[in-house]
């Protein structure tokens, strides 16, 4: 715990032009905004196989030192054992809210993401199987494809999502960022004027959604509507990502409009 914070830290995610989707894309940047926030540098390298590298077989995962954490609750708690905290500040009361819109953002957002990429057979077809299979030969890439639309279907199904129309999950969505808009109201983030892992969080999927084209613009418009959290995302990226990235492009061409297209 008392060691540095290495300067050859790196974060892996999957290829951003042809291969990450946009859960995976939101997760990546939240756990990229997080390190930001604490002020730890921190390379990102694309990898095809990078799901597959992750000891939780999920994305993102950091390799510090001889250590790998993937996903971001435990690198948030990783990063406090190396003496880094966004949340010291919080009372108890506040950490117990923090981490209940933390929960809803990932119960509402993130699954929202995967119905949207695994469940709509018109995204699944032109935008989910082209991209998830992008790096692999055929048949391998339909079989691949296939075989992670099973996984997330089973899952949609056992949390009750599975018999949800577009337009239901849709609605889920916008009363998410009802909730996350009335909490945040005028304030520079949502605890006091200093960020904390949700404000990472929040921004990690809110910004992947305004800037990932994706059949349709519904998602998106859903966040739009909220003027407060779009204008919460363009304070975060001109706070943290802006002229802070020496040798890779920014932000905003990394999650571009192009990010999901075929």
């Amino acid at each position: 715990a008392a060691e540095p914070w290495p300067e050859n830290a790196a974060l892996y995610q999957q290829l951003k032009e042809e291969q990450i989707l946009l859960s995976d894309n939101a997760s990546s940047l939240a756990v990229q905004a997080f390190l930001q926030m604490c002020n730890l540098p921190i390379r990102v390298i694309c990898r095809a196989n990078a799901e597959y590298m992750s000891p939780s077989g999920k994305v993102p995962f950091i390799h510090v030192g001889n250590q790998v954490v993937s996903e971001l609750g435990p690198i948030v708690q990783f990063v406090k054992a190396k003496g880094h905290s966004l949340s010291d500040g919080l009372d108890e009361v506040q950490k117990a809210e923090m981490k209940a819109y933390m929960e809803l953002v990932n119960n509402m957002l993130l699954t929202a993401e995967l119905y949207l990429q695994w469940c709509d057979d018109v995204t699944v077809e032109e935008i989910t199987h082209p991209r998830y299979g992008s790096p692999y030969p055929w048949p391998l890439n339909r079989i691949l494809s296939y075989q992670k639309q099973w996984e997330v279907r089973r899952k949609m199904k056992a949390i009750g999502w599975a018999g949800k129309t577009l337009e239901q999950v849709l609605e889920d969505v916008d009363q998410c960022c009802h909730a996350l808009s009335q909490r945040l109201g005028t304030q520079p983030y949502f605890f006091n004027k200093q960020p904390t892992e949700l404000d990472a969080l929040v921004f990690g999927h809110l910004f992947t959604i305004l800037t990932t084209q994706l059949i349709t613009d519904e998602l998106s418009e859903k966040v739009k509507n909220y003027s407060n959290l779009t204008a919460f995302c363009r304070r975060i990226e001109q706070q943290y990502f802006e002229g802070h990235e020496k040798d890779s492009s920014t932000i905003a061409a990394r999650c571009s409009k192009r990010s999901l297209l075929r």
